[in-house]
């Protein structure tokens, strides 16, 4: 059965064959996966099974600000958006969760950046291995319980950072 039809049926006393079916595919969805990618999908679920239940990162002792390049679990993505773990910049934080644009250390991304309005060079900021591009068009809110480690900060009130609020603002 199809994942929209289980939602529509709510077949819930048969969990057990729901259970069956969403383990096979997913065995088979990780047997197509590059080694890299099944590690980033496990270790993404294991995320996910150690932190549901925690309502902050502060909970974990992770203590943020806005302005923060973080390493981020952003969970399973579908194609075109960021996912599992990469970086993030934070640009605010509301009651446990924070507006964060995702970061990639890829060298490809950055020379292509120069000319596309979604993604846009960060440079190499202090504290981080690499050049870096934010991808503008992935910020999304966040449980600050993604949060695994703060690596580098932004002044948010330095010219870059500013200009990044301007891109986010003109990409609404």
């Amino acid at each position: 059965m199809q994942a929209k039809d289980w939602l529509v049926s709510k077949r819930y006393d048969q969990l057990d064959e729901l259970w069956k079916e969403a383990q096979a595919r997913e065995k088979e969805m990780l047997e197509t996966l590059s080694s890299q990618e099944a590690y980033a999908y496990l270790v993404s679920k294991l995320n996910w099974c150690d932190r549901k239940q925690i309502s902050s990162c502060l909970e974990l002792g992770v203590h943020i600000r806005i302005g923060d390049i973080c390493f981020v679990e952003y969970g399973s993505a579908y194609l075109c958006e960021i996912g599992y773990q990469h970086f993030g910049l934070i640009l605010s934080i509301v009651h446990h969760k924070a507006l964060i644009v995702p970061i990639s250390g890829s060298e490809s991304a950055y020379r292509h950046a120069m000319h596309k309005k979604h993604v846009m060079r960060l440079g190499r900021v202090p504290g981080m291995n690499k050049v870096s591009v934010l991808y503008l068009n992935d910020a999304k809110w966040i449980n600050t319980v993604r949060i695994i480690d703060v690596k580098a900060h932004l002044d948010s009130d330095s010219s870059l950072f500013m200009e990044i609020n301007k891109r986010i603002k003109e990409m609404l």
